[in-house]
């Protein structure tokens, strides 16, 4: 039976992560700073520091996959459709046979890649919500789609 003070740490540690809204990186530094302080004297607030810095890696990862997806397809896109023969009359800037048709299936690629991005921000989110509320009441929450990175 964990005691309140345990339940809270723990919920704390979830809740924590949403500090990236507000600090970079926040969403690793101040969960380690309460899973550290209190991870050896509850095997509770272990656990659930475990798992709240597995789930934010496992996100980073999965950032950087989908950016190493979408950033070159948006660029190699906009380069193969920018004619080097730009015109430029009167300071305006004038493009000619600007034209996404060859590129529709990388396009939809890129595109696809940024909505799986919004889909996992938004799902992380919630997940930290739920996972503190679980957590406040004493239940173990295991992440979906988490790496176990820290064992």
């Amino acid at each position: 039976m964990e005691t309140i003070s345990e339940k809270n740490a723990a919920t704390f540690i979830h809740l924590s992560t949403l500090t990236q809204y507000f600090f970079p990186f926040g969403n690793y530094i101040f969960p380690i700073l309460i899973w550290s302080s209190k991870k050896d004297k509850s095997e509770f607030v272990d656990y659930n520091g475990k798992q709240a810095l597995n789930f934010q890696l496992s996100l980073l990862l999965y950032s950087l996959v989908l950016i190493a997806i979408a950033v070159p397809i948006f660029i190699i896109t906009i380069f193969n459709n920018v004619p080097f023969e730009a015109l430029i009359h009167d300071e305006s800037f004038v493009i000619n046979n600007f034209n996404f048709d060859n590129s529709f299936g990388l396009l939809t690629i890129g595109i696809m890649a940024v909505i799986i991005f919004g889909c996992l921000k938004i799902a992380e989110f919630f997940l930290i919500i739920y996972a503190a509320i679980k957590t406040s009441n004493g239940e173990r929450f295991k992440y979906p789609i988490t790496i176990p990175f820290i064992k």
